[in-house]
């Protein structure tokens, strides 16, 4: 097969990129700090249970941004946390450690917990075919990196002891609640946060606990100002700063995180160095359940397990998060996932026909008919991550029969390179031994629907996605595959 591939990324080498900034609440070119690179963090999970697809959907808006930039022509430096001590259940500074309450309830130690969460987190994530970081680091790895931090804090002034804790003073930042647009004169003591005598106000907030709120935490280190841990918003700080510098090109997490944690990333980030720490802040919206934000503190909540024992591909849901901008709400349904599935079951079954058409990989140049989809699909790509409408270039691409099926498939190999289905691996059907047992159902499903028994039809199409296949009608009859 030709390196079309190769051919295209020398024309895309680098290429402009428009990005939301929620510091300046506005769509700004992308700069970076050295050129061709993107030093990007991203805020990972508080690994005390199991991530919620919820949760999900913010790592899947991440990897759609690397793997936009990485096909822009940066090379993306991404480094994410993993937070296994120091959050309390309040994001904020009231409340118990999540990590500890959790190994309580399971029995565990705390590095025993994590452990087990964190490998449970990537083996979901690539599911969703999302790539891992370029470096993933655990906050307990990276303790003495908090204390100097600290300790430069109280150098500069930003920092005070109190009643054996170490806290940000506030009032130091001029410009602390830019990120969140806050009016701090408006924000009277007990209005956001719990009033703590030991803060000068209430506002601030804990960099280094030794006073515990809570008995039986497990994890303590030694520090300057005695044996304790670390507050939770020093942590994503001291990581970042360490791996990619005092100043990172974006920061991303979900939207909940601008009021207190991004904020107080910023202050005391900035109060060590002086300098500006991110240049770009971007967010994901939320995953909505009538129209109230998907949350574990409930504890009712889906993972990816809960889908999968359903039948339904965790690739639906990836392909789900892509029909929305990432800045704005999604709103969940069980009708809305199966949409998704049936779509992208439709995805794979085009793929297939055109693979098979060709009868090997394709051999030819993409020709101008075929840039000109291309083109469209970059432009909304690289216009703040314009997926779903970058998405309907792609089927549009796909259905376009004045194209050849080389080229509709060398578009769909490049657009892949982005939406992350892996189309590459998706195999015809007459190359796999499909059993006996599904060929049947999707032959009583077809003669469902000549008779027009459309609910028969699509309990026959669940039983056959729950085998780990899917049916796709085509003028001939069906094609059956395996699922994505």
């Amino acid at each position: 097969m030709k390196d079309e591939t190769s051919e295209l990324r020398t024309i895309l080498t680098p290429k402009d990129v428009y990005l939301y900034n929620t510091l300046s609440r506005s769509v700004e070119k992308l700069e970076t700090i050295e050129p061709g690179v993107v030093k990007l963090y991203c805020c990972g999970p508080t690994v005390y249970n199991y991530q919620h697809i919820g949760n999900l959907r913010t790592y899947i808006f991440e990897d759609l941004l690397v793997r936009t930039l990485a096909y822009a022509g940066y090379r993306v430096e991404h480094v994410m946390n993993i937070t296994d001590v120091g959050h309390l259940v309040s994001d904020a500074d009231e409340g118990e450690d999540k990590m500890a309450l959790a190994a309580q309830r399971e029995n565990k130690n705390s590095s025993e917990l994590a452990d087990f969460y964190t490998e449970i987190f990537f083996e979901h994530c690539s599911w969703l075919h999302i790539k891992k970081p370029s470096i993933v680091c655990r906050a307990t790895d990276h303790i003495e990196h908090m204390l100097a931090l600290i300790r430069q804090l109280e150098k500069n002034g930003f920092a005070y002891q109190s009643g054996g804790n170490v806290y940000f003073d506030v009032e130091k930042f001029q410009s602390y609640g830019d990120l969140a647009k806050l009016d701090l004169k408006k924000l009277q003591a007990g209005a956001r946060i719990v009033v703590d005598e030991k803060k000068r106000s209430p506002l601030d907030f804990a960099l280094w606990f030794t006073k515990s709120k809570f008995e039986n935490q497990d994890l303590q280190w030694d520090s300057p100002w005695g044996r304790g841990y670390p507050g939770w918003h020093i942590e994503c700080s001291a990581m970042a700063m360490h791996h990619l510098g005092t100043s990172i090109d974006i920061h991303c997490g979900g939207i909940d995180h601008i009021p207190v944690h991004h904020t107080n990333e910023i202050a005391q980030s900035e109060g060590a160095s002086g300098e500006r720490f991110a240049r770009f802040w971007m967010h994901g919206g939320f995953l909505t359940v009538s129209k109230e934000k998907m949350s574990k503190s409930t504890g009712e909540f889906l993972t990816l397990d809960k889908l999968k024992d359903k039948g339904i591909a965790p690739l639906a849901y990836r392909y789900m998060c892509l029909t929305c901008s990432y800045r704005k709400e999604l709103s969940w349904s069980w009708e809305a996932l199966d949409g998704a599935a049936k779509s992208l079951e439709k995805l794979k079954a085009q793929v297939i026909s055109l693979r098979r058409s060709i009868g090997s990989e394709p051999d030819a140049n993409l020709g101008q008919e075929a840039h000109v989809y291309l083109s469209e699909f970059k432009q909304e790509l690289f216009s703040d991550l314009g997926l779903p409408r970058a998405v309907a270039v792609f089927h549009r691409a796909l259905g376009d029969e004045k194209l050849s099926p080389a080229q509709r498939l060398l578009l769909t190999q490049e657009f892949d390179q982005v939406l992350g289905f892996r189309v590459a691996s998706w195999q015809d059907s007459d190359s796999l031994e499909i059993p006996d047992e599904i060929v049947c159902l999707a032959q009583e499903r077809q003669e469902a629907r000549k008779a027009r028994n459309w609910s028969r039809s699509d309990e026959l199409r669940d039983a056959i996605n729950s085998r780990g296949y899917i049916v796709a009608d085509t003028k001939d009859g069906f094609e059956l595959a395996l699922k994505a």
